[in-house]
């Protein structure tokens, strides 16, 4: 079982639980292995089902009832872990501060925008400088949908080390208010995106200590925790398919509070079987998923449409269900073999950021001090 200690940073919002090693968090690496492997079951999913349908085949298999389930608390789990160890980060000098919460993921969002566009509009038949040109600056300005979160994470990474200073209570409350009531500024990346998730990444940054104590405690009273997240499980399952007062709010799942609600008790249940997960060390494919998340997260797409297009041209598979799971477990295992033959050849720039992409600065002690935590994140280094 891992130990935590708590250690206060100066500046912080409040002291974290951290590892005392400064190694990875075992429950951490199986939280966001879940989360990603959600993801790119989400889109492998509803891809196949939009394919499928304009070929006059079924548009929804047993796969969509697995990702409508996850749906409420899918992202949520995921920006509460983002927000987890940034404690030990929000007190750095700014230069520290954006080079590794901005730039680190403006660098990969730049790079693979750039390589995923053009197969898109290649397949689309609508591939010229123009076209590129027109919608890469587009995905400057807006997020590009198939890696828009580490488009949105480095925004709520700035916003909140411009605001750590103010009352935690006060920025819960305000974030949660953004996620109940509908935001219209224009840009998609707060409308759409920051505004329905800062509040999970705040609730990861300020209650920290909290939730490691949640994971020991699950490690702790294994059969007590299991049953509280089979209680858990049920009632997001009524909820998620229970149907909702109208057509804007197709479940109850959707309502406003409830999605909120939803969202943080998702979160704390997949915190509970990552622990448990993690204190019987199984399940390893999750757990490597997990460390390598960013690497699926900006990859998957291409083995994910050319897997899909296969099944459509071939029409080896017409089960919509099926062939889901097909395309699913392909986008899982692609990206993970490429990286693992990549990585120590002069490609690895596509999942390692440079030198030349990184800020020079002087590393006070503090900024040190970073390093076990990017251990702990277990998030790609540049």
């Amino acid at each position: 079982m891992s130990q935590f200690n708590t250690v206060s940073i100066p500046n912080a919002a409040r002291a974290h639980w951290l590892p005392k090693s400064g190694g990875h968090v075992a429950w951490f690496d199986y939280a966001k292995g879940i989360c990603i492997i959600m993801v790119v079951m989400m889109h492998s999913t509803l891809g196949v089902g939009e394919g499928f349908a304009e070929r006059g085949l079924a548009a929804e298999g047993f796969m969509h009832w697995v990702v409508a389930y996850a749906k409420p608390f899918r992202m949520p789990d995921f920006f509460l872990l983002s927000g987890l160890f940034l404690s030990l980060a929000i007190g750095r000098g700014w230069l520290h501060y954006l080079d590794k919460k901005l730039l680190h993921f403006a660098y990969f969002y730049l790079l693979w925008v750039a390589i995923q566009l053009p197969l898109r509009l290649a397949a689309e038949g609508g591939l010229t400088v123009a076209s590129f040109a027109v919608q890469y600056i587009d995905a400057v300005i807006n997020p590009y949908a198939p890696v828009w979160f580490i488009y949105v994470l480095p925004l709520m990474f700035i916003m909140t080390k411009l605001l750590h200073r103010l009352p935690g209570a006060v920025l819960l409350a305000g974030a949660a208010i953004m996620q109940i009531v509908p935001v219209h500024t224009g840009w998609a990346a707060i409308d759409q995106y920051l505004a329905h998730y800062y509040v999970f990444f705040l609730a990861g940054y300020l209650l920290a200590p909290q939730l490691f104590a949640v994971a020991k405690w699950a490690q702790e009273n294994v059969a007590i925790a299991w049953w509280g997240f089979f209680a858990w499980a049920i009632a997001n399952g009524i909820l998620v398919f229970t149907p909702g007062p109208g057509a804007e709010f197709s479940s109850i799942a959707q309502l406003p509070l409830v999605s909120l609600v939803l969202g943080g008790a998702g979160a704390v249940a997949i915190v509970t079987a990552a622990s448990l997960l993690a204190k019987f060390d199984i399940a390893h494919f999750i757990r490597y998923c997990g460390k390598n998340s960013i690497v699926l997260y900006i990859s998957f797409m291409i083995p994910m449409a050319v897997t899909r297009v296969l099944l459509l041209k071939t029409g080896f598979v017409t089960d919509t269900g099926v062939a889901s799971l097909i395309v699913w477990l392909m986008a899982l295992a692609s990206p993970l073999v490429v990286f693992e033959v990549l990585r120590r050849t002069p490609l690895r720039f596509l999942y390692q950021r440079p030198a030349w992409a990184q800020l020079r600065y002087e590393p006070t002690k503090k900024d040190r001090m970073e390093g076990a935590a990017q251990r702990a994140e277990g998030i790609a280094a540049g």
